[in-house]
């Protein structure tokens, strides 16, 4: 059990697609089955590893994974809430009960579970992670930074690909477009299949002027399963841009015979391929 669903409120780029994917995706490791030191992984946890206290907490974290991923927040908080009172210092729990905070926007809160939660396993890259992502929507963004930087710089970390999207992410919001494409870019090499990159860093791209880069990686995401309005709407533009008229018709009829109610297939009726 290592994967943790939660939903992010993103405004910065593609936000259907950002509450789908990388509400279900981004954020992992929150149930570690390791502890990590300074330079990694210093021992594998087991079960003879477990008092009755934590095996207890841990079962009740996995419920409220559950229930958070069912979009029951309420009773996934009581459930943290259990995890706590059975183990204390269960870092674990302090995590979720962070993102859990994160969700209903009580970032003073998600805070402290998260601080906590790092006080108990020092230099979690997961947990540092979050944190970054926290602090980023509360446009503290070098802090943010920081914490991605301190994340990836843990050779061990496993979830590169997550952070230096999410990092990408936090360097648009903050205005810092070059360094943006350049953590979209690492992210990419990592997980070249991601969505949510493939589109950010098309659209970075685009808005940049460098038509043609945007058009190889907008022409890969909408040659997947993840094309959606958004993503034709990009391509669209993009192929206007480079004046390959077959190509822009093609998605342009994908777009209306797909999602002819669509905010982007109106868009392309009025012609708007500058908004």
């Amino acid at each position: 059990m290592n994967r943790l669903l939660i939903i992010f409120r993103c405004d910065c780029l593609w936000p259907g697609l950002l509450l789908a994917l990388l509400g279900s995706a981004l954020l992992t490791g929150c149930a570690s089955t390791s502890e990590y030191g300074a330079s990694g992984r210093t021992d594998l946890v087991t079960e003879s590893d477990e008092s009755s206290d934590r095996k207890r907490a841990r079962i009740r974290v996995e419920l409220a994974m559950g229930y958070l991923e069912q979009g029951k927040t309420a009773i996934a908080l009581d459930e943290v809430k259990l995890a706590l009172a059975a183990d204390p210092n269960f870092a674990d729990a302090h995590n979720l009960r962070g993102l859990i905070y994160m969700r209903l926007n009580e970032f003073s809160l998600a805070q402290d579970s998260f601080m906590k939660a790092l006080s108990l396993r020092p230099r979690d890259p997961n947990i540092l992670h979050n944190l970054g992502w926290l602090r980023c929507q509360q446009e503290r963004y070098p802090e943010a930074l920081d914490d991605f930087s301190k994340a990836l710089a843990n050779p061990a970390y496993g979830e590169r690909a997550k952070t230096f999207m999410t990092q990408g992410l936090c360097q648009i919001r903050a205005g810092q477009r070059r360094e943006a494409e350049q953590s979209l870019l690492k992210s990419y090499e990592y997980d070249a299949a991601n969505p949510v990159t493939g589109y950010n860093l098309a659209n970075l791209l685009f808005q940049n002027g460098e038509f043609a880069r945007a058009q190889f990686y907008i022409r890969r995401l909408n040659n997947s399963e993840w094309a959606n309005a958004e993503t034709l709407w990009l391509g669209i533009k993009v192929e206007n841009r480079m004046t390959d008229r077959v190509a822009m018709l093609q998605l342009a009829n994908q777009l209306d015979k797909r999602f002819p109610q669509s905010k982007e297939a109106a868009s392309y009726r009025l012609g708007a391929f500058d908004e």
